[in-house]
């Protein structure tokens, strides 16, 4: 039975629920890193700055993000409200909701794009990782993407129309990224505006990887534009390797065709190399095949000439193949489709060409936007439609003068395939060549 005294010692006492779910176990893998004293030895302590230090805030700002999936700054605040007492206990510090408003927020973020403090910041976090779970460092892998957005454009702003592959006709933001293969851990990340080429983004990302790594031999895969001459030299340079396709510019077109006949001959003679990969359950399975060539190569870097013998990989994938060979079907069979109805049959609303020179022309368009030129047979007719009136206005009679008016349309009649010319083009799917300078037994 509750007596008075108890239920009046009760009133100093305030219960309070605060959901935690996975935030303080983000916090401890965090913290494991080393993210708070790492943002702290970096980023100026501001004198009229709060108490709770740049490097706690950034910790629990991105355990919000990571648990809710939300970027946005303006629920943080709100969302700290509701956690006060979790968010001190976990981090040992005295956290507030005032700590994380808009303005604060904005002046860590403007204090994390300057290159001065998170490229120090990118590098010691590297390093401690790095070491601490003695990662593999021997392959890095660099690429480049871009992220788009509802944004306005404005002159000297990060978003900015460019090249994309997700969504031209929206500004973007551009990512090059190099991080450890197979694990995917970042090591380096610059953002930079939408309209930048992705080819000189790749030497800062891969200089400031060398400088955490602090080893030579790193092999360092991209796709075609790492292949530039500048950028392999500068990994050679650095002491390191490259492994990335050629792209189809300059001389390497008229290159390709050569490879590419040789290895046709050399898949009828059945001497490709197979390109064997084994899945998660320890099957084996051919993907690809190819053969190899040799080549001399090199350049000045630092005052100092390079000589090096690169391997040229000349592959043929054959799921690459198939992938090519149904596209192209694909513009053959639409090609066809659009062909046909350039001559619908007589009719209310039915649009005819009257002309040989028009059809001619339709016909070279719609091979030219499929990318069919000379691969389709087409068949035409000219039909002519004779009528008898009466010249002039109003009723015919027996004294009426007539007329014979003619109504000329041409008519496809057939679309074929030239198989030859098709088997000719299909010959060089899968192919890609492939250069690297390291040895045959990496």
């Amino acid at each position: 039975m509750l007596t008075k005294e108890h239920v009046e010692s009760r009133k100093d006492f305030e219960i309070r629920s605060e959901r935690v779910d996975d935030i303080v176990l983000i916090i401890g893998v965090l913290v494991q890193m080393g993210l708070p004293e790492v943002l702290d030895n970096h980023i100026p302590v501001h004198w009229k700055q709060r108490e709770l230090s740049w490097g706690w805030t950034a910790v629990i700002w991105l355990a919000y993000i990571l648990s809710e999936g939300d970027h946005r700054k303006v629920v943080v605040r709100q969302y700290v409200k509701n956690l006060e007492q979790t968010l001190s206990t976990v981090s040992g510090q005295t956290v507030r909701e005032l700590d994380f408003t808009d303005d604060r927020l904005g002046i860590l973020l403007k204090n994390l794009s300057k290159p001065s403090y998170w490229e120090p910041i990118e590098a010691e976090l590297n390093q401690k990782s790095i070491r601490a779970y003695d990662l593999e460092t021997d392959v890095v892998r660099c690429d480049a993407t871009t992220v788009s957005g509802y944004h306005e454009v404005r002159e000297g702003g990060l978003f900015q129309f460019g090249h994309s592959k997700d969504d031209p006709s929206l500004p973007h933001i551009k990512l090059m990224t190099g991080a450890l293969d197979p694990l995917g851990m970042p090591l380096a990340t610059d953002v930079v505006s939408g309209e930048r080429a992705d080819d000189g983004l790749y030497v800062p990302v891969i200089n400031r990887i060398h400088a955490v790594l602090e080893r030579q031999g790193v092999l360092y895969v991209g796709d075609c534009k790492l292949s530039a001459i500048e950028t392999r030299l500068h990994i050679k340079g650095l002491g390191g390797h490259y492994l990335c396709p050629l792209p189809q510019t300059g001389k390497t077109p008229e290159v390709m065709a050569e490879w590419v006949r040789d290895g046709i001959a050399l898949e009828k003679e059945k001497a490709l190399q197979p390109v064997v990969v084994t899945d998660a359950n320890g099957e084996e399975a051919i993907v690809a095949a190819g053969y190899e060539v040799e080549r001399r190569c090199s350049g000045v870097v630092n005052g100092q000439t390079l000589e090096w013998t690169e391997r040229v990989l000349v592959v043929k994938s054959f799921n690459h193949a198939g992938q090519q060979e149904r596209g192209f079907d694909t513009r053959l069979d639409q090609a066809e489709q659009k062909l046909y109805a350039l001559t619908p049959p007589r009719g209310r609303g039915k649009k005819q060409i009257t002309d040989e020179q028009s059809l001619k022309a339709a016909i070279e368009a719609i091979e030219k936007q499929h990318r069919v030129d000379g691969l389709l047979r087409v068949e035409y007719e000219r039909e002519v439609e004779r009528t008898t009136k009466y010249r002039g206005r109003g009723r015919g009679g027996a004294n009426r003068q007539q007329e014979v008016v003619e109504s000329i349309r041409y008519h496809i009649t057939a679309v074929t395939r030239d198989a030859a010319k098709i088997e000719h083009v299909k010959e060089p799917f899968g192919w890609r060549a492939y250069v690297t300078d390291t040895s045959g037994d990496r």
